[in-house]
């Protein structure tokens, strides 16, 4: 039957930080809008543009980039492989001439600071997440076209469905709960894994896939090994110390190592201690999100703001659970993907719809159940996994001071790392029947708890940490 799909490539998807909804997402809608202008054949007939930000994009847009993500994609700019360390040099450069050239072929007059309007009191019904692209063509005609950045860097246009990724893809395995992805594990005998593995030949064949997880893989691990490496302090004005840097240098006894290999195989020969360990998940998932907050090269996972959760676990994984391989890597990450899945078609995976525990406790939710599969568990167990992950995150705001992906979220992905290890133990001694709770019953409680929640504790800025901390202290 055609029914709505979700592939391992929409929920792990390459970009730029510091978030999937406030910057990935609105440049992939300016991508998408360049595009349809491209294709009505309007491109050269485009006089101004003038673009809208709405609710959560206006109120902490300017923390998270939104203006220069917009600004980027106008330009052409593909974020899976564009130069980050060009980025404040091309913005300088629109900003300085006040001239912008569409998606590199036509340039028209462009003032960021009057072009781009940010407004704080309005927000669209549907999510807040929103943004709108006026147009004004040379024949006096006008365009406006509203998008929404609904999560994890998934954008849909005004009108289309939105509620999930592909549509009218008959799947050979049709899963929309955890629930139905159990039965055809108890059907086929197959591991949660092998049966993504299976839905992704819909798109592409079986070494395509592979390939294409291991260069996601690929991705995390440059981030993590960069962001070990980088010293300094964080954009944006709070003057966050980057901390990944220092705990490295601990960890590897002050060595200097210029490759991942070299550097993977002295965190290995640092023993099992309990302390140890901690540190090294630890470092891993502050390298990510530091990354992440400077404009870095990361992977939605399934958000940027929560990206150094499941690199930090997989890499637990690889150092110090014999996980070194290919295939026991493209498993973590294709299981750890389904379970992601499940969220964003039963819940959400947006912070500005859910709160903090739509990103950093989907994530710990999709590590634990990865972890769990790749350590032997059954299908059962990881599922258990990924219910006692979320049970623990469930209510989580989300707050960032200044509207910056730094405080408290950076440190929140060390706790999601070490939340997805601890349940995967947990449900790893423990038989299956003894959960009382089901991962789908989490999910609805998720659902029915970001209903319930203040939008202040959306992503907005306007409550918690981001106005009970003053900014004077946090820059110190």
């Amino acid at each position: 039957m055609n029914e709505e799909a979700i592939s391992v490539f929409d929920m792990f998807k390459i970009g730029v930080g510091p978030s999937s909804s406030h910057t990935l997402g609105p440049w992939r809608a300016s991508l998408l809008f360049m595009k349809s202008l491209s294709e009505k054949e309007l491109m050269n007939q485009v006089s101004a543009i003038e673009i809208l930000l709405y609710g959560s994009l206006a109120k902490t847009g300017i923390g998270h980039g939104t203006d220069i993500a917009i600004q980027l994609g106008l330009s052409g700019e593909d974020p899976v492989v564009f130069d980050v360390e060009s980025i404040d040099a091309k913005i300088s450069d629109i900003k300085a001439m006040k001239r912008i050239l569409l998606s590199g072929t036509h340039e028209i007059e462009f003032n960021p600071s009057e072009d781009i309007e940010f407004l704080y009191s309005e927000s669209l019904p549907y999510h807040p997440n929103a943004l709108t692209f006026l147009v004004k063509l040379t024949s006096g005609d006008t365009i406006a076209q509203t998008y929404y950045s609904i999560g994890g860097g998934f954008v849909v246009k005004e009108g289309e469905d939105i509620s999930h990724g592909h549509i009218n893809y008959s799947l050979p395995f049709s899963i929309n709960n955890a629930e139905e992805l159990l039965h055809w594990c108890r059907k086929t005998g197959l591991s949660i894994s092998e049966i993504v593995l299976e839905n992704e030949t819909t798109w592409r064949t079986e070494k395509e896939t592979k390939d294409g997880v291991l260069n996601i893989w690929n991705v995390m691990k440059a981030c993590i090994f960069k962001g070990c490496n980088t010293k300094g302090y964080l954009p944006g004005g709070l003057n966050v110390n980057r901390r990944a840097f220092e705990m490295n240098k601990k960890l590897i006894n002050g060595k200097e190592y210029h490759d991942y290999d070299s550097w993977l195989m002295n965190i290995k020969s640092g023993g099992n201690d309990f302390k140890y360990i901690l540190d090294c998940v630890s470092c891993f998932a502050l390298a990510v999100n530091e990354e992440n907050a400077s404009f870095g090269r990361v992977v939605t996972a399934p958000t940027n703001g929560a990206a150094g959760v499941i690199p930090a676990v997989l890499q637990y994984y690889i150092a110090f659970c014999d996980g070194d391989s290919p295939d026991k890597i493209i498993n973590f990450l294709l299981t750890a993907s389904e379970v992601g899945s499940i969220f964003k078609k039963g819940a959400t995976i947006s912070a500005a719809m859910g709160g903090c525990q739509a990103e950093i406790g989907v994530s710990s939710a999709m590590a634990a159940a990865a972890l769990t599969e790749c350590m032997g568990g059954t299908q059962r167990q990881a599922l258990m996994a990924a219910e006692i992950a979320m049970e623990h995150h469930l209510g989580m705001t989300c707050d960032p001071i200044g509207g910056l992906v730094q405080i408290p979220c950076i440190e929140r992905n060390t706790m999601g790392a070490i939340k997805a290890i601890t349940a995967s133990q947990l449900a790893l001694q423990s038989a299956p029947d003894y959960a009382k709770v089901s991962l789908d019953g989490v999910i609805k409680t998720m659902w029915d708890t970001a209903l319930d929640m203040n939008s202040k504790y959306k992503e907005t800025s306007d409550g918690g940490l981001a106005v009970n901390i003053p900014l004077s202290l946090s820059e110190c």
